[in-house]
């Protein structure tokens, strides 16, 4: 049996396939520090996931994810109306997670 912990590991992963991820050691704990802080940052704030539909942590920690996802929604109505050929599998889900 494995003691590892799945979302440590897929948070390692993330943060492995990041674009910027160093090649080589860091040259301080102060530069590792550096980086893992403008990681973190960008994982709360910019990263949009997959198992939120596509919000932000930081948005569905503040409540904003509501507006978001209603904007999404109406983006996508008013897109397929226009388009209605390039919609021919309905619009992408914009339920808050958890409503699904």
């Amino acid at each position: 049996m494995s003691d590892d912990n799945p979302y440590a590991e897929s948070l390692f992963g993330t943060m492995k396939s990041r674009v910027g991820y160093p090649k080589k050691p860091f040259a301080s704990v102060a530069d590792a520090q550096t980086w893992v802080d403008a990681f973190v940052r960008w994982y709360k704030e910019e990263h949009r996931h997959s198992g939120l539909n596509w919000v932000t942590p930081m948005a569905r920690h503040t409540g904003k994810e509501h507006a978001l996802l209603r904007r999404r929604a109406e983006t996508y109505r008013k897109a397929r109306q226009r388009h209605p050929e390039r919609w021919s599998r309905g619009i992408r889900d914009c339920a808050e997670p958890g409503e699904k």
